[in-house]
């Protein structure tokens, strides 16, 4: 049957009134290093890395410049460490070079920076931005599949089918309040599904329950 996305995003939007991306930054060139930091890592470790990370190179400039071994000792609790140091001292000089300093506005821009995929190019363009994206972690991947609104594991391939059926000037905040639900209710390992508000609307429910 064809997903009630409207209700599921009234129901989201009820639940979740300030959805906010959880990596804490206050410049924009911030939230893309604590976004790459991020991969194979939780957002509450990165958090706790990024406050003496920042300060021990709080610009672009002083990223372009760093010892590269410096950066891995710093960032060495988020997780293969070599190659994420290495991506944000190319990724610092390579915004000065090419974008004045500025983090481009596209996805189309924004991954080619290094280390930059599209997961972290959508948070950017919807965080940043405030442009219609949509951004496809581990979460908005499982609970995008058990409530029927695709059938594929992919990135890009739930990507591309949310934006099919997401409002575009939703899409964004729908991607943050699935992360937050997913934490929530809609765990991994063990949903709460007797507690939880999409349950009439849930295929994997449909599935189970007949």
């Amino acid at each position: 049957m064809q997903r009630d996305v409207g209700k599921m995003i009234e129901i989201l939007e009820a639940l979740y009134p300030d959805p906010v991306c959880s990596l804490d930054y206050e410049e924009p060139w911030q939230l893309l290093f604590s976004a790459r930091l991020a991969a194979q890592c939780t957002d509450a470790r990165v958090n706790t890395v990024t406050p003496g990370l920042f300060a021990k190179f709080p610009t672009l400039e002083a990223f372009a410049v760093a010892d590269v071994a410096e950066v891995e000792e710093i960032v060495h609790p988020c997780g293969f460490f070599r190659s994420k140091a290495r991506d944000l001292v190319a990724c610092a000089a390579k915004l000065l070079s090419e974008y004045g300093g500025e983090l481009p506005d596209t996805v189309e821009e924004l991954v080619k920076l290094p280390g930059v995929g599209r997961k972290t190019a959508n948070l950017i363009v919807g965080d940043i931005f405030h442009k219609p994206a949509i951004v496809t972690d581990t979460h908005c991947i499982r609970i995008s599949n058990r409530l029927g609104l695709c059938n594929v594991k992919e990135p890009v391939k739930v990507e591309r089918a949310l934006r099919e059926i997401l409002p575009p000037e939703k899409g964004s905040d729908f991607c943050h309040r699935l992360v937050l639900f997913g934490r929530d209710i809609c765990t991994a390992r063990a949903p709460r599904c007797g507690d939880c508000p999409l349950m009439a609307l849930c295929a994997e429910q449909e599935k189970q329950h007949g």
